[in-house]
């Protein structure tokens, strides 16, 4: 990962095309070890591409990605219980949270200490 961060990095720097030694340069830049491997192979991998077409492709592939763990808990809680119990449990948590935030932004940005 530290190799591409590197690549892209050199690409936002201006260079249209890096090469092994613009990656290197930029990783032990920040004391990153490197495998000559590893940058090739990446160059290797981005030859010829452009690289807005590589990240478009890539958001893509993440859009389909599942995330978030939150869903999953709630959904079980309902199971768990067995009865009707649980849902107006969860309604009042989610009314708790809106409140804590809404109290939060009371202050207007105004530490107790100014």
């Amino acid at each position: 990962m530290k190799v591409v961060a590197a690549f892209l990095l050199a690409v936002l720097s201006g260079k249209a095309c890096p090469t092994s030694a613009d990656i290197k340069g930029i990783l032990n830049s920040v004391g990153a070890e490197t495998e000559d491997s590893q940058i090739e192979l990446l160059l290797k991998e981005v030859n010829g591409k452009d690289v807005a077409e590589l990240i478009a492709v890539g958001r893509e592939k993440l859009a389909s990605v599942p995330s978030g763990g939150g869903g999953v808990a709630m959904a079980s809680a309902p199971s768990a219980g067995g009865g009707g119990g649980a849902a107006p449990a969860a309604e009042s948590k989610k009314e708790e949270k809106k409140e804590e935030k809404e109290e939060s932004d009371d202050d207007m940005g105004f530490s107790l200490f100014e």
